[in-house]
């Protein structure tokens, strides 16, 4: 039996950053995921890693373990607020917001 990765992508307001965003785990792709929408993906119970990408931008990479059977829930949204978008043009793992539910 494996674990879930279960992410949406759900933003307050508007995004300033609409593109489809890449999803991998442990640096393999899962899938994509366009706004206002889920995805689900099977995941070896163990550590692992998380990271949404968009292009040159992306999420900080965020560590997760998961059990047998668990569903891991993650939210993701990119920037919506314009100094953050600005400071992500530096910094470009500062684009997609990326959150444990």
């Amino acid at each position: 039996m494996s674990a879930t990765l279960h992410l949406s992508r759900e933003a307050f307001g508007v995004e300033l950053r609409r593109s489809r965003f890449d999803v991998s785990v442990d640096g393999t792709s899962v899938g994509t995921i366009d706004q206002n929408s889920q995805i689900e993906a099977p995941i070896d119970p163990g550590h692992h890693s998380l990271q949404i990408r968009a292009g040159r931008y992306s999420s900080r990479a965020v560590l997760f373990d998961a059990t047998e059977g668990e569903v891991v829930n993650y939210r993701c949204h990119s920037t919506t607020i314009w100094p953050r978008y600005l400071a992500s043009i530096l910094k470009p793992d500062l684009a997609i917001s990326l959150r444990h539910e």
